[in-house]
């Protein structure tokens, strides 16, 4: 990234650029963001810090940050931590002696650091807040210096990332202790987006004056443990993309002991370690300090979350007793609120704005209605309506998806259908799924080790990126290799009384009898939305892995599938589709090292009949 502070590197921002980061998100990959909305960034910093020798915003972001300038004082401080770590800053200083309150934002695991949310800064600032924005230790970019060595950027901060330990707790203690020397606040606020929203969460529960008044967490984690490493399968593509996106080499990032903890992550040895050093990084496991300090927690997170999958999220949820909202949306990590955060879009974001509510009633006193808001705010997927654009052939969103509101995750589902594996199904390859009652003796099996046409995504982030912005991927079932997989699928659902076919409301349940030809497998279970076209769609979908089996004997198990709001046409059908590989995952045979070919068997037994609980809500 160039230095804000030698504009001759940075781009005059354009309205096309502004319209594509609005609707293609921030990211072009899971280890790259937009150059459009690093340049954008870029330009606001150099237009608020007086750096910009000419002009690089569209009016509106100009007139935005002019706005800005007159009522405040803009300064690029470097704060000391308790260890000398050098962490970049920035502050934005309301005028005036009115008491007033501040809002910290610790940067998202991004090479640009707090930059790329420069405008959500300038927006916090007009609503009445001081900004204090820094970059958590050892994120940042950093360039190699010829003859070796290298030189942190503006945004950078200094040390080696922590991943939200015991370090980024002190240091956001620190930069409050800042934010009260040179701001007075009258109440204080954290607000982070991915990284940031995690260390929000820490230093609330964490900070030894409790001082923490109300925390925004966007596209959050309750516990980094089982977020990346759940049913005995490690989420092996969020690590590996996470650690591509810090902004510099591995070595220079990450202290030896971190680094031998990724090793082992990615090797699968010492994973007792793994999980304590997690587990020691999830705010879950200080609900009872959040709790007590009664902090008022606002997440915001997506059904087909690739980072920090949704059901950990809902368990943290679960266990606060403080004022608390869940927004769930369609989507993958950051695609609701990304583009909210970083640019003026032609209507509402309704993900940030409810987000600067929340703010506004528990940090400004604002009466607006918060207290009076659901605790839980579910979008369907996928419900909005949409047009085809002529020049993209992508669709576009013409009427947004419908949200259905709860007093609590426990309204979500108010009962559950069990549909049951059968020997037969519509289609002679397939097995079905039916809701008549158990079917036993049968099995299906497949070879394992191989990816198939049945996937979770794509791409990290940018399939979910489309999902929300109207493009939902589609998989032609016709290209499921059935020697790779096994396929069950239901008749054609039946409309309810209120049209649909199936209100899927809550987090499915599968289970399955199970022998391998070795001595452990994996299973990922996709459940999908099957058209009469024979096209389909996701639904939700879960790994598992099994270890410790006696080749060529049944196990039984039985594990949860991510949660899901979803509503299944009527005279759609469900398919159920079991393989052995992801690429999101780790899976047995690679483990391993097999080069051998093992095969797969599911079966139903007379005690232990397999079928999937399907949540309705």
């Amino acid at each position: 990234m160039s230095n804000p502070q030698d504009d001759n590197e940075i781009s005059a921002v354009t309205a096309a650029q502004v319209a594509r980061i609005a609707d293609q998100g921030i990211y072009a990959s899971a280890t790259e963001l937009d150059p459009a909305a690093a340049n954008l960034a870029e330009a606001l910093v150099a237009t608020l810090t007086g750096t910009a020798e000419r002009p690089l915003l569209t009016p509106e972001l100009q007139q935005l940050a002019e706005q800005v300038q007159a009522r405040s004082t803009i300064r690029l401080p470097r704060i000391t931590a308790h260890d000398g770590v050098k962490l970049s800053a920035l502050t934005i200083k309301l005028n005036g002696d009115e008491p007033r309150p501040v809002v910290i934002v610790p940067a998202g695991w991004t090479p640009f650091g707090w930059s790329i949310f420069a405008y959500a800064y300038l927006r916090l600032a007009l609503r009445g807040y001081h900004v204090l924005a820094y970059t958590p230790r050892g994120i940042g970019k950093t360039y190699p210096v010829p003859g070796g060595g290298y030189i942190d950027g503006l945004f950078t901060s200094g040390g080696t990332i922590d991943v939200g330990g015991p370090n980024d707790w002190a240091d956001g203690s620190t930069v409050i202790d800042h934010a009260q020397e040179h701001f007075a606040p009258s109440r204080i606020a954290f607000l982070g987006e991915s990284y940031g929203s995690g260390i929000s969460q820490l230093v609330a529960a964490h900070d030894p004056a409790g001082r923490v008044d109300a925390v925004v967490a966007f596209s959050t984690w309750g516990n980094l443990a089982t977020s990346l490493y759940d049913n005995d399968t490690r989420h092996l593509a969020a690590v590996k993309a996470l650690v591509g996106f810090t902004g510099g080499p591995e070595e220079r990032k990450f202290d030896p002991a971190t680094r031998q903890l990724l090793d082992d992550f990615r090797a699968g040895t010492n994973m007792d370690d793994v999980v304590a050093w997690g587990t020691e990084r999830a705010p879950s496991s200080y609900v009872e300090e959040t709790n007590a300090r009664n902090i008022p927690t606002f997440f915001s997170n997506t059904w087909h979350e690739t980072l920090f999958p949704v059901n950990q999220v809902v368990e943290h949820f679960e266990q606060l007793t403080v004022p608390k909202r869940l927004n769930l949306w369609i989507g993958d990590h950051a695609a609701p609120e990304g583009a909210g955060l970083s640019i003026p879009l032609s209507g509402p974001n309704p993900p940030v704005e409810e987000a600067f509510a929340w703010l506004d009633h528990h940090v400004l006193g604002a009466a607006n209605g918060v207290p009076e808001w659901p605790a839980v705010n579910n979008q369907i997927m996928f419900t909005y309506t949409t047009r085809t654009d002529p020049e993209t052939g992508k669709n576009v969103i013409t009427e947004p998806a419908v949200r259905e509101p709860r007093s609590s995750w426990a309204e979500v589902t108010t009962s559950t259908e069990r549909w049951y594996l059968t020997a037969a199904g519509s289609d002679s390859r397939d097995g079905g799924l039916a809701t008549t009652g158990p079917d036993t003796g049968w099995k299906r099996e497949f070879t394992a080790g191989q990816v198939t046409e049945a996937t979770a995504v794509d791409a990290i982030i940018t399939t979910g990126q489309a999902e929300w912005t109207g493009n939902p991927k589609t998989y032609p079932t016709d290209k499921f290799d059935r020697r790779n997989l096994a396929v069950w699928t239901s008749a054609s659902v039946r409309a309810g009384a209120d049209g649909t076919g199936r209100r899927i409301r809550g987090v499915p349940e599968l289970t399955l009898t199970v022998r391998s030809t070795a001595g452990s497998a994996t299973l990922v279970a996709y459940l999908f939305d099957v058209g009469s076209d024979d096209t389909a769609r996701i639904i939700t979908h879960e790994p598992l892995t099994l270890t410790d089996l006696t080749p060529g004997q049944d196990r039984t198990a039985t594990w949860k599938l991510q949660a899901a709001g979803y509503d299944l046409a009527a005279d759609h059908r469900l398919m159920l589709v079991v393989t052995s590989k992801d690429a999101l995952y780790s899976d047995a045979l690679s483990d391993a090292g097999a080069d051998t070919i093992t095969t797969t068997v599911i079966t139903s037994v007379d005690d232990r009949a397999a079928h999937l609980t399907l949540p309705l809500g």
